[in-house]
């Protein structure tokens, strides 16, 4: 019998996952929270202190920290000697790993959230576990990302676990615990050094576009881990056609313009200049302005307005190609005219 660690901070999908293991033969070997969900759920579980014969200590901060676990999780099972050492220390091997981890970044997101409270956010046994079994791929499945718990019980059954598919995990363990370690880093750098030795940025993708700069190029867009307010990241595109590079940079030019403005503004770029912006005590009047400012320039454009879309803006816009159209949000009647044509971005 294969055995497994569970160990997740995020409970999504995890009884789900262990009774698949089960079905595969496995026994699971659990820590306290998650423990307490899968015996909840009458699976029948391994304490974590039953194979260390260490209890949980230091409120929590010490769990998994131990040769058993590590030696069980880093043992290469083609070294006849490393079996043997686990042999003489009474040590089983762990096939199987599975963990997220404390949840740093939605805890330093947190309005007031003081220095101590997000220290104890910083998980240390969970990534430590995770190393030893990405670092030992070819014998231990290492499971970080709740989106491959399917496609893990999947690759049991089928025997498609190869390296190839081990290796993708690995990857993922090594990528996910980097990006976690940067969010710490930049937290604890925040006041500090503004050139350090060493700069870390992380990075996650928020979608792929329909191409790059140019239209033969692939890309990706990415923002940055700790959303940045007020930028074309944190926009919910609500219809249209998928975003190309030059629309996003567009976009995003336009919407730092009109964050310049406290008044009733309509900002008009294209190609990254600006080709009108116009200021109005209401909406209309300030996209009257902008078109005004060059009528020819701005077909084709992104747009950001300042203030909800109403009925008698859109109509007006409706008149032009534009590119994509940007507001705090769109009255429904005023959304349907511009909806009618799905080349808009809105």
């Amino acid at each position: 019998m294969k055995t497994a660690l569970l160990s997740v901070s995020d409970k999504t999908g995890i009884v789900e996952f262990a009774r698949g293991l089960v079905k595969a033969d496995f026994r699971i070997v659990s820590t306290g929270g998650t423990k307490k969900v899968l015996e909840e759920a009458g699976l029948s579980i391994v304490s974590v202190e039953a194979i260390t014969n260490f209890p949980e200590m230091l409120d929590g901060r010490v769990k998994t920290l131990h040769l058993a676990i590590h030696g069980g999780l880093l043992a290469r099972r083609d070294l006849p000697e490393h079996l043997a050492a686990l042999k003489e220390h009474n040590i089983d091997l762990i096939d199987l790993v599975c963990v997220n981890l404390y949840p740093f970044k939605s805890t330093i997101m947190q309005n007031g959230v003081t220095e101590a409270e997000a220290i104890e956010q910083i998980d240390i046994g969970g990534p430590s576990m995770l190393r030893s079994a990405a670092k030992n791929f070819a014998s231990v499945l290492p499971v970080v990302d709740s989106k491959d718990y399917q496609p893990v019980l999947a690759a049991l059954a089928h025997q498609t676990d190869d390296v190839k598919f081990r290796r993708a995990l690995a990857l993922k363990v090594f990528q996910h615990t980097a990006a976690y370690d940067t969010l710490i880093a930049q937290y604890l750098g925040q006041n500090g050094e503004i050139f350090p030795d060493e700069l870390t940025k992380t990075y996650t993708k928020k979608q792929v576009m329909r191409y790059g700069e140019n239209s033969h190029q692939k890309a990706a867009f990415y923002e940055d881990a700790l959303p940045v307010p007020f930028s074309i990241a944190q926009a919910q595109q609500l219809h249209g056609k998928e975003l190309s590079y030059n629309n996003i940079k567009d976009a995003d030019a336009a919407l730092k313009m009109s964050a310049e403005f406290n008044q009733p503004a309509v900002v008009a770029v294209k190609h990254m200049n600006p080709c009108g912006i116009g200021l109005g005590q209401n909406i209309e009047e300030a996209w009257d302005r902008a078109y005004e400012a060059d009528s020819m320039s701005i077909f084709g454009g992104i747009i950001v307005l300042n203030r909800p879309v109403d009925l008698a803006t859109a109509e007006k816009m409706h008149k032009l190609f534009l590119e994509i159209i940007i507001a705090p949000s769109f009255e429904k009647e005023a959304f349907k005219v511009l909806a009618q044509k799905r080349i808009y971005g809105l």
